[in-house]
């Protein structure tokens, strides 16, 4: 489907700030494929004007009065899902509720701008934001399994407008129209199909919240009256990001999970991108804390989102999951993610194999690259090599898978299109003819247990 052919685009803004509405809705007008169906000024209206409006995409703030991003969020992934852009700053706090969005079916992210932000850079905000629309709009009307124009849409609306009512307590007013930004006015064409699958893949797959959380989140609270769906449980608060690389201690110095040895045959490496912290939470999480592999793993993500997605990784799954640093030994059982702003490559010396950080220009416009990781396994053939490439944009990491397989890799997988959040990266891997194997996200990681214990 061409990108032109449903345009224009409807787009639903929520931020609490009059300025910042203002500010993201002309950045999204510059392109006229897109026009601003309504703003919401907290994630209560949200909610309410996702039922009334259905948008074809939205951007979340995270932090809002009455009801915040996450919350707002989770409640309109519930009733009918919308693919949602979440615009986060980045402290500790937004760092880490930007990953629990994303596990919860936010499409994508991007850093949100500040006041006194310079034009160049409220461009580039603008750049990304316009990219991140596109392709979430283009994964949403292209998904092979959508809700019917019918019986199932009315009642994924009608899900989501009675639960605006309860949470307001009266009947939701008429939202209000941004009139003043709106390129043409409202639209009277029908609302779009609602993607299920594209958006809400993993919404019973990686929920492996503790049982205390899983509790608590079912539990129902009441607050002036009115019901509300209480938000995930805190994590205790994680440490403050470092702004330089630090060279780790030759001893690796693994969790309390316990340590594996440093001495392995086989080794896993993964690549992805748009999708991809619901995808690594799926797959990692399925690993076994006895896995006889290292993980290494890329994520195109900003530098601090990644410290983030690797403590929340940490706190699921049996494997000791970190934040990649310059020189830290590589060991079986653990995980290890490319911080944002680095390249990572596996680098061996007489004690055995440890992490290199570069910032080498980026590869395919991304630092770290999913190829340049690739091409790091490649003079490691004493190793039994598995990679695999999950969800994302573009094609890195196709080249490198290439190389691997006629390399003598063991494993080579790429994603299957129906389990994508969006069907680019492993779509140039399948089509260059690397991946051996194309298999849903649910088979990944049993694939890769029966490939490495054997």
């Amino acid at each position: 489907m061409r990108w032109e052919a449903m345009a224009p685009y409807r787009v639903l803004v929520v931020d609490d700030s009059a300025f910042m509405r203002k500010i993201i809705s002309d950045l999204i007008l510059q392109d006229g494929q897109f026009e601003i169906a309504a703003t919401a000024s907290n994630g209560l209206e949200a909610v309410m004007m996702a039922a009334e409006l259905k948008p074809d995409v939205m951007t979340m703030d995270l932090e809002m009065p009455k009801m915040n991003g996450l919350d707002a969020l989770q409640l309109i992934m519930k009733a009918g899902p919308i693919p949602i852009i979440m615009l986060s700053g980045i402290s500790e706090d937004n760092t880490r509720d930007t990953i629990k969005a994303l596990q919860f079916g936010a499409f994508d992210f991007i850093r949100k701008p500040t006041v006194g932000t310079s034009g160049d850079d409220i461009n580039h905000v603008g750049e990304q934001l316009l990219e991140k629309l596109k392709t979430a709009v283009l994964a949403k009307r292209s998904s092979r399994s959508v809700l019917a124009e019918g019986s199932a849409q009315k009642l994924a609306s009608a899900e989501l407008t009675q639960t605006a009512d309860t949470l307001q307590g009266e009947a939701p007013s008429k939202p209000k129209p941004a009139s003043k930004l709106v390129r043409g006015g409202l639209t009277d064409k029908p609302a779009s199909p609602l993607t299920q699958a594209k958006s809400n893949t993993y919404a019973s797959k990686t929920d492996k919240t503790t049982k205390t959380e899983r509790t608590e989140r079912g539990k129902p609270q009441s607050l002036g009256g009115k019901t509300i769906v209480p938000r995930a449980k805190e994590e205790p608060p994680a440490a403050a990001p470092s702004t330089k690389l630090k060279l780790s201690s030759t001893a690796h110095n693994p969790a309390s999970k316990g340590k594996q040895a440093e001495t392995f045959k086989h080794l896993v490496a993964i690549g992805t991108s748009t999708g991809g912290p619901r995808a690594l939470h799926e797959v990692i999480c399925s690993l076994p804390g006895s896995f006889p592999a290292p993980v290494l793993i890329v994520q195109h993500m900003p530098p601090r989102f990644t410290k983030s997605l690797a403590q929340r990784l940490d706190s699921f799954s049996e494997l000791n999951v970190h934040e990649a640093e310059q020189g830290m030994r590589v060991a079986a059982g653990h995980a290890y993610i490319a911080p944002g702003g680095y390249h990572m490559e596996l680098a061996k010396d007489g004690a055995g194999y440890f992490i290199r950080l570069t910032e080498a220009p980026q590869r395919n416009g991304h630092r770290p690259s999913v190829d340049v990781m690739f091409e790091s396994l490649l003079s490691f053939k004493e190793l039994e090599r598995h990679a695999v490439v999950m969800t994302g944009m573009g094609s890195d990491g196709a080249r490198g898978l290439k190389a691997l397989l006629d390399n003598g890799a063991a494993t080579t997988i790429a994603e299957a299109e129906e389990t994508c959040i969006v069907y680019g990266m492993p779509r140039s891997a399948v089509e260059c003819g690397a991946a051996q194997k194309v298999l849903p996200l649910q088979q990944i990681a049993s694939k890769l247990v029966s490939a490495v214990i054997n």
